[in-house]
Parts: C-alpha cells; sequence; structure tokens
C-alpha cells in the first residue's frame, strides 16, 4: 500500500509533467484535496504533508468534523457539492470558498450570512439532469449579481463534465469553460480530477480536485 506521502508526491510529479507540457508554471495550479467521506485525521496527515486547501461535498458531513479541525492555520475548505440556498448561512460558517454558486438567490443568500467568501460559479456544460449548475447564457446576470454582493469575492468558473474514464472526452467541457472565463474577464479555472487532471492543466485549469488519486477509493463512513 503506497502512503499518502508517496501518492502525493506521485500527483504533484503528474501536475509538473502536465504544466510543463502545456508551457505553465505548476505554483498556477491549485492542489485541492478532496476529503469527502474521509475522517479530520487524514485532513490532518494531508495537512502536515503541506496541503492547505480541502474539498468537501455536503455542509452537514462537514460540520461533524469542523471541531476536530481546529489549529490548521492557513488551511481552506472549500464546498464543492451543490448547496441548497436553506443551508447557505451553515455553508458561509464553515467554508472559505464556495465553489457551487449557480443562481442570484445563493448569492444573495451567502452575502446575507456576513462572512467574506471566495465564491465560483458552477457552469452546466452537460446534458445530464443530476448536475447542477448556471447555463452559459446565465452567466453575463449571474456575474452581475454576485459582483454586486459585498461579502463575495468572484474567483472564476468551475464545472464537472459527465463521467468517463476516457479524460480526452472531458477536453470539449474543459475547452469551452476556459473560454466562457476569457469572454467574461474571469481568471481562475476549477475543473479536473484524479483521471483527467492532466488535460484540464492543458485546458487552463487554476484548480484541480483530486480526491482518488491522493486517498484512495472511498467508502462510506
Amino acid at each position: 500500500m503506497e502512503s499518502l506521502s508517496q501518492r502525493l508526491a506521485a500527483v504533484r510529479e503528474r501536475i509538473a509533467r502536465a504544466a510543463v507540457g502545456a508551457r505553465r508554471d505548476p505554483s498556477g495550479i491549485l492542489l485541492l484535496a478532496v476529503t469527502k467521506v474521509f475522517p479530520a485525521p487524514i485532513i490532518r496527515d494531508a495537512y502536515a504533508l503541506g496541503l492547505r486547501d480541502f474539498g468537501e461535498n455536503y455542509v452537514q458531513e462537514f460540520e461533524g468534523k469542523a471541531p476536530e479541525l481546529g489549529g490548521l492555520d492557513g488551511a481552506r475548505f472549500h464546498l464543492i457539492g451543490h448547496l441548497q440556498s436553506n443551508k447557505s448561512k451553515k455553508a458561509s460558517e464553515l467554508f472559505q470558498v464556495i465553489q457551487t454558486v449557480d443562481s442570484a438567490k445563493l448569492a444573495r443568500r451567502l452575502n446575507e450570512a456576513g462572512s467574506n467568501l471566495d465564491v465560483m460559479l458552477e457552469v452546466k456544460l452537460s446534458e445530464e439532469q443530476a448536475k447542477s449548475g448556471a447555463a452559459p447564457d446565465e452567466l453575463p446576470e449571474l456575474i452581475g449579481d454576485v459582483r454586486s454582493c459585498p461579502n463575495l469575492r468572484l474567483l472564476g468558473l468551475m464545472t464537472m463534465p459527465p463521467w468517463t474514464e476516457d479524460a480526452e472526452a472531458s477536453r470539449p467541457y474543459f475547452r469551452r469553460l476556459r473560454e466562457l472565463a476569457e469572454r467574461h474577464g474571469l481568471a481562475q479555472l476549477s475543473m479536473g480530477m484524479s483521471h483527467d487532471f492532466e488535460v484540464a492543466i492543458e485546458e487552463g485549469a487554476t484548480c484541480i480536485r483530486v480526491g482518488t488519486a491522493l486517498f484512495g477509493k472511498r467508502t462510506k463512513l
């Protein structure tokens, strides 16, 4: 069994190789460690190895871990799962970054919660019913709505392509997200996971969301 430190080294090597191939600086790519269903001690282990950004999918699940995660100076927790507006206040208390803002209503609720938050807009680029996100043609209005919220700082866009083991099949979705970000003057792109992040880096990802490659297959708590 590989240790976490070995898996982290392997992921960092993959990032560096993909970045060099794309003529990009690896330091411009954030490794977001996806820790959903993994317990707090695993997050502490990852922090001890130098990771500082952690992604969680569920407000309620992370609420249970948070009391065990005090004292992690510089750690930032990102919500990367769908957020219902009625959970926005709790989310604003637990997370520093919300990557899945997809409506003006949710933006207003987060703003009204009073915490300063970094946010990204989730864009739905596939036809899958299960996927969340704003439609591309809704972005201009949504960007304006978010920028009118003084407690929110808009970073960029995120997306989740349809699942496939073929990394190349994700490329059109990553490219489309980059084009949308360029059109709207947004600098950051959250896209790519354990199996396809090299392609995401080639297409301009500034944040890759990596769970399995770091922590192994998930089993429910």
